[in-house]
């Protein structure tokens, strides 16, 4: 074992066990907020600064799902069923992303499992026998789907799963890209300031970056590339939980109504 494996100590399934806890309890405090203010562009702003730290730890988790669409589409043994599953688990997701978000941005936005098959689409449009210009041309209608059916993570996500997927045995290149859109997606964020407290958004962007690059962290140098005990029911479950975690947000918002 050289140095570098003995860091190595973390499987798929608790990696995704680990990026979903997270994303749960952010989501929950993040989301109840965005449902009490519906039509206030800068909520997630307003909450007290440990609040916004904790709703911001739900970021550990899409740089994982991102990593491991690449990882998935490299070990399955049918990879137009796994593009199947993600669309039909989007379409299932999409009626509980309804309830908790029609009222914020009408019907128009859909969950980022639609991000994920998309970005999918764009790792088997890559690794197609196509020409380089029409590979191109795919994974940018791609992207522009994302946008055109607004899609959450829209227009980052596809960069994210393919830049990580294509330069996966290319570490320099793949951390550069990484580290290129997580600023691409984050630093915008300070042209906020003058419309909340400029420490609210400093204070974010520092905590949004940091979990990314947690996240990082957590696929490169502690993923020992293995499945889990219970691959199976790991992967069911996953799918399972996120629109799962949607009606019991909801479920917790209508409880703690007064």
């Amino acid at each position: 074992m050289n140095n570098q494996d003995k860091y190595k100590i973390l499987d798929r399934d608790t990696v995704k066990y680990i990026a979903i806890a997270l994303m749960f309890v952010g989501h929950t405090v993040a989301w109840i907020n965005l449902m009490n203010n519906p039509h206030d562009d800068y909520a997630a702003y307003k909450l007290p600064v440990g609040l916004i730290i904790l709703s911001f730890m739900s970021l550990f988790c899409p740089p994982v799902m991102f990593f491991f669409i690449g990882d998935g589409y490299k070990y399955t043994r049918d990879r137009k069923k796994y593009a199947l599953r993600l669309f039909v688990f989007a379409c299932i997701t999409q009626p509980f992303h309804w309830l908790l978000f029609q009222p914020v941005n009408g019907w128009r936005s859909t969950n980022v499992m639609f991000t994920l098959f998309f970005g999918l689409l764009s790792i088997m449009a890559w690794e197609s026998r196509y020409k380089l210009w029409q590979k191109i041309l795919l994974i940018i209608l791609c992207d522009m789907a994302t946008i055109a059916i607004y899609s959450d993570w829209l227009l980052m996500g596809v960069p994210f799963i393919l830049f990580l997927y294509i330069f996966r045995e290319q570490p320099k290149k793949r951390f550069i890209a990484y580290i290129i859109l997580t600023l691409l997606q984050f630093v915008p964020n300070i042209f906020s300031i003058g419309k909340v407290p400029a420490y609210k958004i400093i204070v974010s962007i520092i905590v949004m970056i940091s979990v990314f690059m947690a996240a990082y962290a957590c696929m490169t140098v502690l993923y020992n590339g293995k499945k889990g005990k219970n691959p199976v029911f790991a992967k069911w479950f996953f799918y399972a939980f996120y629109p799962a975690h949607h009606a019991v947000i909801y479920l917790i918002k209508i409880l703690t109504d007064k």
